[in-house]
């Protein structure tokens, strides 16, 4: 039967390309996933400015946070600030042996004009020439300034002048060493040490230090990087397996109308004495055969296609552009593996029911299709019915804001599944129901399109079903993230107390913010100072694998925290308030232990208990304890408040004129908001630009299968003709059938989104509808219908070019 099967392909050259087209497309989008995570797992980042260095020593960014529990675990988690070392190890690192070179490296903000660039110390450059003074800077000889002139250089917050001693081909700024190791806001302290050595193996240097060999050198240079295959390999996993799932969709609902359009043929070799296990074997060697050449064919367009995806991803700032996209053959397996499987399933259910098909029966059951829910369909729908209103349930009940969203994505898949199970059976009674308006507004034509699709809901169905997918997914994700996303600005909005926002790039220095605080019209200044803290000692179990956020602060005016205990003036010193949701909440005076985003271990006394929204609750520290343990040293903006009777205009000159001369800009309150969404903005771009490609994939299938049932009724066109009908009369009436699996599947599609979108609003924002506008979800429908009704229109219309007697005597 297997030779059989690959004689007979040639014959069926529609149907043929149709599987091939869909397993294709699945295999290439499974492919170039499974390299996105390869590339995460690896985060391969190749160094730039310390490729002459065999090793580089840096400061261990992850660490182990071990539970307090009677079943102590750990987990391995990523500080979010750069670990520094003690500029005193270059002595221990030059006493191992084989080492020649040690190179201490500092890396901090500077601007030149309005452009921004990083600094370093003279002996990280390793350049010919003598070293700048103490007044003197080196800069990249794309800046066009010349040697010998005098520049404006904003580091730390103030504007400092310097002689250009010399220009460089870097695109660097160099200081003399001392200079640098004051300007990097961590004096006696170091990023790394770029070492040369001929046995890096013999650096052993104790705990909390890396030594970093080969492309994880890259990694001191750029420790975002680290972070990006955090991102990357859950995006990729969660894109990955929706794919494979829609993609198992597509391919199953190919088959299917494939084997169903070749029932005649199936139901003669059953008549002569073919048995059940021949057929079914004859099906899948067919489905083999066309899976083998599919997905040797993707083996050259997965890789292309994961390092598209890979650039989107790094030029929309997801991925640190210093990570190398890779991907090797493991990829490739997994995408072979994963499509054949998934074709070898969809043609075992495709074959089932012409196997249970007895010879009496055969002829009869191909000319008239009848039965189609059979008890595993049925089954499979009640569970996925069962399982997306479990997870609705435990979104409304247990979920709170944003991360509602959890539940509510795989709530869509589990919809679409339990009504594709039945949708033969959806699609004869919306048929039915639409009957009446059909009539009316297309006679005759809309009649026999109402009739064809009742007769053949079966058939209909195959294409009903990957509109409904590509309507549920697209109307349900690209909701979901603008709901996420208005939901985040609303309460960033009503958590914001400041009426203006003095920011800069280099930092805010203690002179700006004197400056700020007696500026006129002005009644609070606070530094807004962001990272993230772990609670270690005692031990939170509330806390994620990312920990708290912290937000350092001096005035608790212009943060809308409620004090449930303690008082949030005495947040001075060594101190911290804690959330009242957090486990560790105790009475005021306790101590905690954090350890803070740059690996530093600091016990502090809790003087206040708040009370914050769900989901944003956070640690509240004195500004100057956290900055000094961020990257950068120093906050990036302050928040003002303005005096009673001040408005936005006023405040906003007051603050221009306190601050000329300094290199900070003064905005409303909607600059840090901004900020905020733009962060919100390039997760949601992310989404998109994934659901994109799923729906884009969806979309093929469509018009894959509409072309590939329509093409295949050329006879029955023919006959329509010979009864009298026109031609025009006949392409009125596909146009019809079009319309209706659009309908239909727009329809299904609709209530698939709303079970997982409505319970989703209920918790992020009390209502029933998204946020978002209605013109998104109206692209979707009229997307829909253009392509059901061209992918419709088209076949018929070449089918009808050929003269009916012809049509009839070829068949199909």
């Amino acid at each position: 039967m297997f030779s059989l099967a690959l004689r007979t392909l040639r014959f069926r050259t529609g149907g043929f390309i149709a599987a091939f087209v869909a397993a294709f497309l699945g295999a290439v989008i499974v492919s170039a996933c499974a390299g996105l995570m390869e590339t995460g797992i690896r985060s391969a980042t190749p160094p730039h400015r310390l490729a002459w260095a065999s090793a580089v020593v840096a400061g261990q960014q992850n660490f182990d946070l071990r539970k307090n529990s009677e079943k102590p675990k750990t987990q391995s988690v990523t500080l979010p600030e750069r670990v520094r070392l003690d500029r005193s190890m270059a002595d221990t690192i030059r006493a191992t042996p084989g080492v020649s070179t040690v190179v201490g490296e500092v890396n901090f903000p500077v601007s030149l004009g309005k452009q921004p660039l990083v600094a370093h110390g003279w002996e990280s450059a390793r350049l010919s020439g003598p070293a700048p003074r103490a007044d003197e800077v080196v800069l990249p000889a794309a800046s066009g300034v010349a040697v010998g002139s005098t520049v404006d250089i904003a580091v730390q917050g103030s504007m400092r002048q310097y002689r250009v001693a010399q220009v460089s081909d870097r695109p660097d700024v160099f200081f003399a060493d001392s200079v640098a190791d004051q300007l990097s806001g961590h004096p006696g302290k170091v990023d790394y040490f770029g070492v040369v050595t001929d046995n890096p193996a013999a650096l052993e240097l104790g705990s909390g230090v890396s030594v970093l060999t080969g492309d994880e050198r890259g990694l001191a240079e750029f420790p975002e990087a680290q972070a990006s295959g955090g991102r990357l390999i859950p995006l990729s996993g969660v894109a990955g397996g929706l794919s494979l799932s829609v993609a198992v969709f597509v391919i199953a609902s190919t088959l299917m109308l494939s084997v169903r359009q070749r029932q005649r043929e199936l139901a003669l070799l059953r008549a002569i004495g073919t048995t059940p296990r021949q057929l079914r074997r004859m099906v899948l060697g067919e489905a083999l055969v066309i899976g083998v050449l599919a997905t040797g064919a993707a083996a050259a367009l997965g890789p292309v296609f994961g390092g598209w995806l890979f650039g989107q991803f790094t030029s929309g700032g997801f991925i640190s552009p210093a990570v190398r996209f890779h991907q090797g053959w493991i990829p490739m397996i997994i995408a072979a593996g994963a499509t054949l499987l998934a074709v070898g399933i969809s043609a075992l259910v495709a074959g089932f029911r012409v196997g249970r098909i007895r010879p009496t029966e055969a002829l009869a059951e191909a000319s008239v299709p009848r039965g189609w829910l059979t008890p595993l369909r049925l089954i499979f729908a009640i569970l996925c019915f069962g399982g997306g209103t479990a997870l609705a349930i435990v979104t409304l009940a247990v979920m709170t804001g944003p991360i509602a969203a959890s539940t509510a994505g795989p709530a869509v898949m589990l919809w679409a599944i339990g009504v594709a199970m039945i949708s033969p059976g959806v699609t004869k009674l919306t048929a039915i129901l639409l009957q009446g308006p059909m009539r009316l507004f297309s006679g005759v034509t809309g009649w026999l399109a109402i009739t064809n699709t009742r007769n053949a809901a079966t058939r209909v169905a195959g294409a009903v079903t990957p509109i409904m997918l590509a309507v549920g997914i697209a109307t349900a994700n690209i909701y979901l993230q603008t709901t996420t996303t208005a939901a985040s600005a609303q309460s960033f909005a009503a958590d914001l107390r400041a009426d203006a926002i003095v920011a800069g790039p280099t930092g805010i220095s203690p002179e700006a913010i004197d400056r700020i605080r007696h500026a006129d019209g002005v009644a609070a200044v606070s530094p807004y100072v962001t990272s993230r803290a772990f609670i270690t000692a005692p031990f939170d179990e509330n806390q994620t694998k990312k920990g708290y956020p912290a937000l350092g602060l001096t005035d608790a005016t212009t943060n809308a925290a409620t004090v449930v205990r303690g008082n949030l003036a005495d947040l001075t010193g060594e101190t911290v308030a804690l959330p009242d949701t957090a486990e560790v909440s105790r009475s005021v005076g306790d101590s905690v232990t954090l350890r803070l985003g740059d690996g530093t271990d600091r016990t502090l006394r809790v003087v206040a208990i708040v009370h914050q929204r769900a989901e944003a609750e956070q640690l509240l520290l004195p500004a100057d304890l956290l900055a000094g343990h961020t990257t950068s040293g120093l906050a990036r903006q302050v928040l003002v408040r303005a005096a009673p009777g001040v408005d936005q205009t006023r405040l906003t000159q007051s603050l221009t004129a306190a601050t000329a001369g300094l290199p900070v800009s003064v905005g409303d309150r909607s600059t840090l908001a901004a900020a905020n969404a733009k962060n919100d903005e390039t997760g949601a771009w992310v989404n998109y630009l994934l659901v994109g490609m799923i729906v884009g994939y969806t979309v093929i299938s469509v018009v894959n299968t509409l072309v590939m049932a329509t093409s295949r009724r050329r006879r029955e066109f023919g006959l329509q003709r010979l009864g009298g009908f026109t031609r025009g009369q006949v392409l009125r009436m596909a146009a019809g059938e079009g319309g209706l699996i659009a309908a239909i599947g727009i329809l299904l599609g609709t209530v698939v989104s709303a079970g997982a979108i409505v319970p989703f609003c209920l918790v992020a924002t009390g209502r029933v509808l998204p946020d978002g506008p209605i013109s998104i979800y109206l692209v979707i429908v009229a997307t829909a219908i253009v392509l059901a009704l061209a992918a419709a229109v088209l076949p018929a219309w070449v089918a009808t070019r050929t003269r009916p007697v012809t049509a009839v005597a070829t068949g199909e």
